[in-house]
């Protein structure tokens, strides 16, 4: 079937955060038809405004209908959804699973923008996953939604290198452009193919691995990790929940919460003075070129700048100027 053949389907995008706004703007550029947007409700504190939601934004801008239900699989939501009769929702960086009943309200199904190469990385956090795993390589896949979390069978996958010093923040905005690139080809492929008829390759479940969501606790170092295994976390939490540590100075003396802003693997250093190993979070040398701390199995993480709190990142030989390091010092827990 020739491309002016394929049907020309009516498309309802269901997402909330960035990850979805570049593939957004692909489809809205289609041949296809894109009818509304679902995405989440705004909620806040009282006196505080609701967090941002880029594809709110997005879609006011292309002045289409918006539908933030509270629960996405409520049979109000379902039937709201069911009347602007899509042929095909297309899902990415959403924030809800849908249910089987909500698939089914259109005749192709769903499909979702995944940001790692499925099966690997089924879960919330796929691009901070890839990073801490010290993955050479990920990729985004857009797949036929199951109610199974990140499940279906691959339609589109395209992969890509990850920089040795990129940042979450980094390939996650390389891999949202990728995917903006994928999804409207995965979308002339299930036209191409009809409604009901399964496309693409079924994922390997025995090679699947879980990308579960970060919390804050997870950006507080374990001096016990080899330093290059901290390293990783430093790229993969950034911009959130950043990499953080303890410092405590001496009994009586106050600790304080430093996030690790920029940092290097002690070994991969030639100027890094060769000094003995000492127990994990031991300050071993602390001078302009960085303040050196002692990692598991006797290895050494670089603190080139960081964030002292309710400062601003400056260089460890800034922070030095203004902060003589007594002789007990050292990194740790919140004490």
């Amino acid at each position: 079937m020739t491309a002016s053949a394929t049907p020309r389907l009516r498309l309802v995008v269901m997402g909330t955060g960035p990850f979805a706004v570049p593939m957004f703007h692909a489809v809205l550029g289609s041949r296809h038809d894109v009818l509304a947007v679902v995405t989440r409700p705004a909620h806040a504190a009282p006196g505080r405004r609701p967090p941002p939601n880029p594809m709110r934004d997005a879609a006011r801008a292309a002045g289409l209908q918006i539908l933030d239900p509270e629960r996405v699989n409520d049979p109000d939501a379902v039937a709201a959804i069911a009347a602007i009769a899509p042929d095909l929702l297309v899902v990415c960086d959403y924030g809800q699973i849908l249910a089987p009943a909500t698939l089914a309200v259109a005749p192709y199904g769903g499909i979702n923008l995944h940001g790692s190469l499925l099966p690997r990385h089924r879960g919330a956090a796929p691009v901070q996953w890839a990073i801490l795993a010290g993955d050479a390589v990920t990729g985004v896949s857009v797949i036929q939604m199951t109610p199974a979390l990140d499940a279906g069978r691959v339609i589109v996958a395209r992969e890509t290198p990850i920089g040795l010093d990129e940042t979450a923040a980094g390939l996650e905005q390389r891999l949202a452009d990728i995917g903006a690139e994928a999804v409207p080809e995965a979308i002339d492929l299930l036209a191409a193919a009809g409604p009901g008829v399964a496309v693409g390759t079924p994922q390997d479940a025995t090679l699947a691995t879980k990308a579960p969501r970060l919390s804050k606790a997870d950006g507080i170092v374990d001096w016990s990790l080899p330093a290059e295994q901290l390293a990783r976390m430093r790229r993969a939490l950034d911009p959130w929940p950043r990499l953080a540590s303890f410092l405590s100075e001496g009994t009586g003396r106050p600790v304080t919460r430093i996030v690790l802003d920029e940092v290097a693997v002690g070994d991969a250093v030639a100027t890094t003075p060769d000094t003995a190993a000492g127990a994990p979070g031991t300050i071993l040398t602390a001078d302009a070129a960085g303040i050196v701390v002692a990692c598991g199995r006797g290895t050494r993480l670089i603190i080139r700048r960081l964030v002292p709190e309710g400062r601003k990142s400056m260089s460890a030989a800034e922070f030095l100027r203004g902060h003589g390091l007594f002789a007990a010092a050292r990194f740790g827990g919140p004490a």
